[in-house]
């Protein structure tokens, strides 16, 4: 295809960002008709919504019963660190590092707490070392490398019978892909990933092992009040029936029940999954149709089906230096952004100049499609733009 050759159609939603993604299909300001606004959280029917919307997640996710579901402040990046800050400190600690955000967990917990964490590293597009994870270090891992469109093949490299506690970042991953739930003692995601909620809030889910540790282990450093789960010791539990630490948006609560709601609708979580694997294999298709682009992650068993990212391999781009090859993803990211074909498909700023498509359920397989002729078309239209 000739940058001349411009596609006719285009994706009737044409938003593929890794975050906040894409809202369900159907949705309008209209769903959040009902919320409870100008009232505070603790109020009863503030209240009530906010445990509504634990109750479905807990329903569509498929959490055991067993495990704590609570909303904390900050989004994913809140919940991690506050898990990070209140149960590091009693066992050694690896951090799985193969992309931006593992990278983060390190930070914390090498430079802030000071723990001198083992960090298994790997390179944009591979996998840490998984046989090297130690069952009796706690261990923090991105379930899913939304940077790097990586994610763990499965959870077979955490022990059963693991003395040290796992702390998963699910949250590309939560509500796309089956997360093994007895193998995860504490999984954080946020309203803004597969489920196209708002950004701005954390989920924190707890199992049995973490209560016990957050009940038996006092960190050695202060906590700010955001990061304050405990109270006289213990944990407070209040926090997992609906009151908060501090005060959340109603009108995201309400956009949050509306995602559920939708989710249950269609078939929960086997259609979710399905609609997502039906989206990662049109792209799929194309990309292997397409001589100038590829996979990342070279390894079809580590890919990402939700945070799908692409490398040019094109010889005229490859053969610029990096920052070169950033300004032309960003200059055809402009220019499918400008058509109206796709919004916030160039690759995250830490990762390899490249581009990054959402394929999470609530985008739809037809989009997709449709996404593949204009990525080719602003390709060669801005290579002839950009000539080597």
């Amino acid at each position: 295809m000739t940058a001349a050759a411009k596609p006719a159609v285009k994706p009737a939603r044409p938003w593929f960002s890794s975050g906040p993604t894409a809202k369900r299909p159907g949705w309008s300001a209209e769903a959040l008709h009902g919320a409870v606004l100008g009232r505070s959280h603790r109020t009863g029917p503030g209240g009530a919504r906010i445990r509504q919307a634990l109750d479905r997640t807990r329903e569509v996710l498929e959490i055991p019963a067993d495990h704590l579901v609570g909303l904390v402040p900050g989004s994913d990046t809140g919940a991690v660190e506050l898990a990070l800050w209140n149960l590091l400190g009693p066992r050694p600690v690896q951090v799985l590092a193969y992309e931006n955000f593992g990278k983060q967990w390190a930070i914390d917990a090498e430079t802030h707490l000071r723990l001198n964490p083992e960090v298994l590293t790997a390179d944009y597009g591979a996998i840490s070392d998984l046989s090297r994870v130690n069952s009796d270090a706690d261990l923090v891992f991105c379930w899913n490398g939304t940077t790097s469109g990586v994610r763990v093949p499965d959870a077979d490299f955490i022990a059963v019978d693991r003395a040290g506690l796992t702390i998963c970042d699910a949250t590309s991953a939560a509500f796309a892909m089956p997360l093994d739930w007895p193998k995860l003692d504490v999984v954080t995601l946020s309203w803004q990933k597969a489920l196209g909620g708002e950004g701005g809030h954390g989920l924190l889910i707890l199992s049995p092992r973490a209560v016990e540790r957050l009940e038996s282990h006092t960190p050695a450093w202060p906590l700010p009040k955001v990061f304050r789960i405990k109270k006289d010791g213990r944990l407070d539990r209040s926090i997992f029936d609906g009151l908060t630490i501090n005060t959340p948006s109603l009108l995201c609560v309400e956009d949050w029940l509306d995602a559920l709601r939708w989710a249950s609708s269609v078939g929960s979580l086997p259609e979710l999954r399905r609609r997502t694997l039906a989206n990662f294999a049109a792209l799929s298709e194309w990309v292997e149709a397409t001589d100038w682009v590829d996979f990342l992650a070279e390894n079809p068993a580590i890919r990402s089906e939700t945070s799908v990212c692409l490398k040019i391999v094109h010889p005229a781009v490859t053969a610029l230096d990096d920052a070169a090859r950033q300004a032309f993803v960003k200059a055809m990211a402009a220019t499918l952004d400008r058509e109206g074909a796709a919004h916030d498909v160039a690759s995250h700023r830490e990762a390899p100049p490249g581009l990054r498509v959402w394929c999470g359920c609530t985008v739809d397989t037809d989009d997709v499609e449709a996404l593949g002729p204009w990525l080719d078309w602003a390709f060669h239209a801005t290579l002839a733009d950009h000539p080597a």
